[in-house]
């Protein structure tokens, strides 16, 4: 599908907040109600727009400590890389998971209560799968753009 100015000014819209009404978006993006909707449909059906989140408080939830960790792999197969994909998956404490290039494999989105969770999390969770070589922590101090 082949995205003008208007589709694109819709996505943006939407990024910003997936709730608003279709009756306000069209009036962001100078269209009737029913044109907007047509062109949202669209870009659902399409599989452009995928899904709608929820923005979550996390602190709400007792998570006051988020950190992204680096991981290198022992062995750099396939199936070594599977395996960790499928471990990760079901980790609680992982929000995202990268494959990625250069000197490490992965990238982890971690978010856990405070730096003990973290210490366990690090230590008896991903220190302890097999074929994890190395782990490099970087602490979120501030988050100035979601």
């Amino acid at each position: 599908m082949k995205l003008d100015a208007t589709d694109q000014q819709i996505l943006d819209e939407l990024s910003r907040d997936g709730r608003i009404t279709n009756v306000e978006l069209a009036d962001r993006v100078a269209l009737s109600p029913s044109a907007c909707l047509r062109r949202v449909q669209e870009l659902e059906r399409s599989g452009i727009i995928v899904g709608y989140k929820a923005e979550i408080d996390h602190k709400a939830l007792g998570i006051g400590f988020v950190a992204y960790l680096t991981v290198r792999l022992t062995v750099h197969t396939k199936e070594s890389q599977g395996a960790f994909e499928d471990t990760v998956r079901n980790i609680a404490e992982v929000r995202e998971c990268h494959n990625v290039t250069g000197n490490i494999e992965y990238i982890l989105k971690v978010e856990v209560a405070d730096i003990g969770a973290y210490k366990h999390f690090h230590t008896e969770i991903i220190g302890a799968l097999p074929h994890v070589a190395s782990l490099s922590t970087y602490v979120v101090l501030n988050t100035s753009k979601n």
